[in-house]
């Protein structure tokens, strides 16, 4: 419930005044800030809990819609071969087994969390975008997705007694939020006013650098090939039959966009 993602979710979730357990780490008490983030939680109607997950699910035996901890690419859809030392395959190991014990569930596929890449513009190694030059991975039309967590939580909260997200895949790709590097650079560019110098780097030598970089150090440039070079956010329709459109499903929610994202940054 402190983490980048879990204390989103759970803010969320008593705003929509839903019961809410937080299931959190022992040594999360000792973090000064995150004793502060359990506290207003707590303040506000939050349980916590520190049982495992797998545990309380095998005796509750009541779940009614159960939400992995996946939140990323759709892991059935990302083939990255053996390049993610089964980052992804684990993530279908869990589908399955959700499936074949007939447990209610949504899978959110958020792609990536605004402040994973966006503040470096998607350059490996980089707290800040460039401001001279920027690396391009691949051709630089390949389009990735990038929703920022405090969003990621409001759709998925909104999914919980829905029954038209029900046993399927909630995929987010709100407007304004899905861009290839070539548009994101340009909008970069257009704010700070000023054209930066290009450097393309070709499939081939990205799956090299990843190859010569040891994990987990290498994990960054894997996400950027499966995402802007393979283009496995984006590379699909989203099917009725198993899949949602967030964005579609849910148009109140308001969201904030790369281009408001990134002014933050200037």
């Amino acid at each position: 419930a402190t983490g980048r993602l879990g204390y989103e979710l759970t803010k969320a979730s008593l705003e929509a005044s839903h019961p809410t357990f937080c299931l959190v780490r022992p040594s999360t008490f000792s973090d000064t800030l995150n004793s502060h983030k359990l506290q207003i939680l707590s303040n506000s109607g939050a349980i916590l809990l520190q049982k495992p997950l797998i545990s309380a699910i095998k005796k509750v035996g009541c779940i009614q819609r159960f939400i992995p901890s996946e939140f990323g690419l759709d892991p059935d859809k990302t083939h990255i071969s053996d390049m993610d030392q089964g980052f992804y395959s684990r993530k279908s190991e869990i589908r399955r087994l959700v499936e074949a014990e007939g447990i209610p569930h949504t899978y959110i596929s958020c792609n990536f969390f605004m402040t994973y890449l966006i503040p470096s513009l998607v350059q490996p190694g980089l707290k800040s975008p460039p401001r001279d030059k920027v690396t391009i991975f691949g051709d630089g039309n390949v389009k990735g997705v990038f929703v920022k967590e405090r969003d990621v939580a409001a759709f998925t909260i909104s999914t919980v007694d829905d029954p038209r997200t029900l046993n399927k895949v909630l995929y987010l790709r709100p407007p304004g939020n899905v861009y290839s590097m070539n548009e994101l650079i340009e909008i970069w560019e257009h704010k700070i006013g000023k054209q930066l110098e290009k450097i393309y780097v070709s499939e081939e030598d990205l799956l090299n650098k990843i190859k010569e970089t040891p994990y987990p150090d290498n994990m960054e440039m894997v996400f950027i090939y499966a995402a802007f070079v393979k283009g496995f956010q984006t590379c699909f329709e989203v099917e009725a039959a198993g899949g949602v459109e967030g964005s579609v499903l849910y148009p109140h929610l308001r969201y904030t966009t790369i281009s408001t994202y990134l002014d933050s940054l200037l």
